[in-house]
């Protein structure tokens, strides 16, 4: 399926170029983004100099995708390309494809990591402890790393508006830094005991380390199996041996595996958290901003209840 789905792209970037127009400049840089995180956060800083387009759709799993034709055009015609790295585009090797496949796999072409300067965490399932954990951006301190990577990126590539960009991200980085504080009191002023999270994806290490919060879950990566009978006995076991009081679903992931492990332990499910997307247009988490202000609410006022 996988194959042809390639197949299908390669052809759909030949008829594109084939029988298309170029789009009409207008005098933006043209920025490709993996998933919608990305997206956002070269909007905050790019601002009116920038035309984003995100691949992978809001909702939808960036560990694996399928490139549409459009997402191929865009990044053949892109000023720029922001990807995660740290193991997230890694399913079917999908970003690395259509690297090749566009012309953006030589080692001068504009393209960035934005987790570039994170300390990556890693897994910890048998067999994969060398992989990375993608997740991030969800300790905003690390946001605030990537957000100067975007601010890096877009200078080298339109050094006109320097001066812009640098007073983008310096606002931005200034937001952020307040939130992080902000969480950082709030859940301390948790009793350390209370601080245990449990999700379907274990996205949350990053967030656990920043703000001292036990994270535990279902299965560890969106692209392994998941919710296995062997992976949901085991949540059940712990959060029946610790006590846990709530559960978290995610809004990137099928619910029915929580909801199957809050039946068989009669814990409630206290909430959906932003992990690998923001949410939709003029709805709540549909900014990175708004998305880890949500987390933080959602997860903190469930712990203290």
């Amino acid at each position: 399926m996988k194959l042809k789905f390639f197949l299908f792209v390669l052809l759909s970037t030949v008829l594109l170029a084939a029988c298309s127009t170029p789009a009409e400049d207008n005098g933006k840089l043209k920025v490709v983004a993996t998933y919608s995180i990305l997206a956002d956060l070269a909007r905050e800083v790019g601002r009116e100099h920038v035309d984003v387009h995100s691949m992978v759709k809001i909702g939808a799993n960036p560990h694996e995708y399928d490139p549409l034709p459009a997402d191929v055009q865009a990044m053949a015609d892109a000023d720029v390309v922001f990807y995660n790295g740290l193991n997230l585009e890694a399913g079917g090797a999908w970003f690395d494809k259509l690297r090749a496949t566009t012309g953006k796999d030589a080692s001068d072409a504009p393209v960035y990591r934005l987790s570039q300067g994170v300390e990556p965490k890693y897994l910890t399932t048998k067999g994969k402890e060398s992989e990375t954990d993608p997740h991030a951006w969800l300790d905003v301190s690390n946001g605030i790393q990537y957000v100067e990577n975007v601010k890096q990126a877009l200078i080298k590539e339109d050094p006109k508006h320097k001066a812009d960009y640098e007073k983008n991200a310096e606002a931005y980085i200034k937001q952020l830094q307040t939130l992080d504080q902000e969480a950082k009191k709030q859940f301390a002023d948790i009793p350390k005991a209370e601080r245990h999270l449990v999700t379907s994806e274990g996205a949350f290490k990053y967030f656990g380390t920043a703000y001292d919060v036990k994270a535990d879950y279902i299965w560890e990566i969106n692209s392994d199996n998941q919710g296995t009978p062997a992976q949901v006995r085991r949540i059940v076991d712990t959060i029946k041996e610790q006590d846990i009081p709530v559960l978290f679903v995610e809004t990137s992931v099928d619910r029915r595996s929580m909801e199957t492990v809050s039946r068989e332990t009669g814990v409630p499910i206290a909430g959906t958290l932003f992990t690998d997307s923001l949410g939709a247009p003029g709805k709540d988490g549909d900014t990175y901003y708004s998305m880890m202000q949500a987390n933080i609410k959602t997860i903190t006022q469930a712990l203290t209840k």
